[in-house]
């Protein structure tokens, strides 16, 4: 597969997002999280750059890369971004705590091997 420029400039931007989220957010229980407006609004302004950054990976490359959750990451800041009058914190923090960890790990591989 040919190493596509704005892929690789997206992947590290997706990276970038988990990593800025994970600073964020780091020590904090899901109590802290919830009470801290400032690090909820924090945490979705870099997932919505995470799915915009997602969104703009190249669909030949996506395809190629089935076990990253595309359709739900770009989608999720489409919710964050359009419907943030029903963003639950609950499932942010479940997905800062439980997804991103992972998909940072499959975005560090991904970005090695280019």
């Amino acid at each position: 597969m040919q190493n596509n420029d704005r892929d690789t400039a997206s992947l590290w931007d997706m990276l970038r997002a988990i990593q800025h989220i994970q600073e964020f957010t780091s020590g904090l229980t899901e109590t802290g999280y919830l009470d801290s407006l400032l690090i909820q609004r924090a945490v979705e302004r870099e997932l919505e750059i995470l799915g915009e950054a997602a969104r703009r990976v190249s669909t030949e490359f996506q395809q190629a890369h089935p076990e990253i959750d595309w359709r739900n990451t770009i989608g999720l800041r489409n919710v964050i971004a359009h419907r943030y009058d029903q963003v639950d914190q609950e499932i942010v923090w479940r997905i800062v705590v439980s997804v991103l960890p992972t998909l940072r790990e499959q975005l560090e591989s991904l970005i090695q091997e280019r």
